[in-house]
């Protein structure tokens, strides 16, 4: 709630460092006033000391009434200091951002079979698409995304949402032990998507599939569930993760073991070729990083960003102040209130 013109309040610190100054150079101008109250004292006591000498055999003495004679100047003074903190146009500024976007959707397809626990990736494959899919949900705006977890079959854990704390905390949930069939169901997992997403009115789909292994499980295959995802305007970014030959790996007993590791980039780059994506592969934590960054920066959505400025003045105030000050003087210097000061 704003305070009355009279309040005090428009003097605190508190107050004076809030506005913004439209014409800030104006308030350098308060510093002469010091200065020139100086002079007037300095010649005050000038004065008295020519008095002094004049009039040998009258004493003057000194005491606090003397400092009455200051006021009409104090109040001078204060005139000249209002007047210039008017000028400098104390204003405060409300600006309100509106920002719109043509959201796109967005589907995270993610693989939790066993193999994504091998430790070629630290601490291992599934925790760091985890952490970089985290990251990519934050770096949206307005989109909606949803996840699908696939290993020998397929759900949705999360429909298209712009919620995205849900999000980072489904995701954090994300384990091996989701899916008790340990193999990998490509198909099925895009046949889930395409589930999920053939509602959606969006103008822009895509899918972003990030898997291991080659497809082994499942009734659809991966190829046929790729063109129906075209038919259905999605569009389809695989990932393929892990490097080839002798890596760490979690066995079905829980221990790590060595394995040979072999991957089929072939269904992976034509799953990405049919859906008019992009196929990546990623042999570490970085390249995987790289990727999502290559992947955002792909579909980000257009944002118009308007700006509006409600600008309040306030040097009203002050020069109200002023005015009151004024009559304040005049009410010293011109009645016979000058008089009693004088004397």
């Amino acid at each position: 709630m704003t305070p009355e013109w009279y309040s005090l309040s428009w003097f605190s610190p508190e107050t004076l460092r809030s506005f913004t100054w439209g014409q800030k150079l104006f308030l350098y101008g308060l510093l002469l006033i010091p200065f020139l109250f100086s002079i007037r004292w300095l010649l005050f006591v000038r004065f008295r000391q020519k008095l002094a000498l004049t009039m040998p055999g009258k004493r003057f003495y000194w005491s606090l009434t003397s400092l009455l004679r200051f006021i009409p100047d104090l109040l001078v003074s204060m005139v000249v200091a209002l007047i210039i903190i008017a000028l400098a146009r104390p204003q405060r500024i409300n600006q309100r951002v509106e920002l719109s976007s043509m959201g796109i959707d967005i589907m995270l397809v993610m693989d939790v079979s066993r193999s994504m626990l091998a430790l070629d990736f630290q601490p291992n494959r599934l925790e760091v698409a985890k952490k970089l899919a985290k990251n990519f949900v934050n770096n949206r705006f307005q989109d909606r995304i949803g996840v699908v977890v696939f290993a020998g079959d397929a759900y949705s854990l999360a429909p298209l949402t712009t919620d995205y704390d849900l999000l980072n905390h489904l995701l954090g949930d994300i384990n091996q032990n989701m899916i008790q069939n340990p193999e990998t169901a490509l198909g099925t997992a895009i046949a889930v998507t395409i589930n999920r997403m053939r509602e959606s009115n969006s103008k822009s789909k895509v899918a972003i599939i990030i898997s291991d292994g080659e497809s082994a499980a499942g009734n659809i295959d991966p190829l046929t569930a790729a063109k129906l995802a075209k038919v259905n305007q999605i569009k389809l970014y695989t990932i393929l993760v892990g490097r080839e030959g002798m890596v760490q790996a979690v066995n079905s007993e829980g221990k790590i073991v060595q394995q040979n590791n072999t991957v089929d980039e072939t269904i992976m780059r034509e799953i990405s070729r049919i859906g008019d994506g992009r196929f990546y592969r990623a042999s570490n934590a970085a390249a995987l990083q790289s990727i999502f960054k290559q992947i955002d920066a792909y579909e980000k959505a257009p944002i118009t960003e308007a700006r509006y400025k409600d600008t309040e003045d306030f040097y009203q105030i002050y020069l109200r102040w002023a005015l009151v000050c004024l009559v304040a003087w005049i009410a010293t210097k011109c009645t016979f209130m000058n008089n009693i000061l004088e004397d």
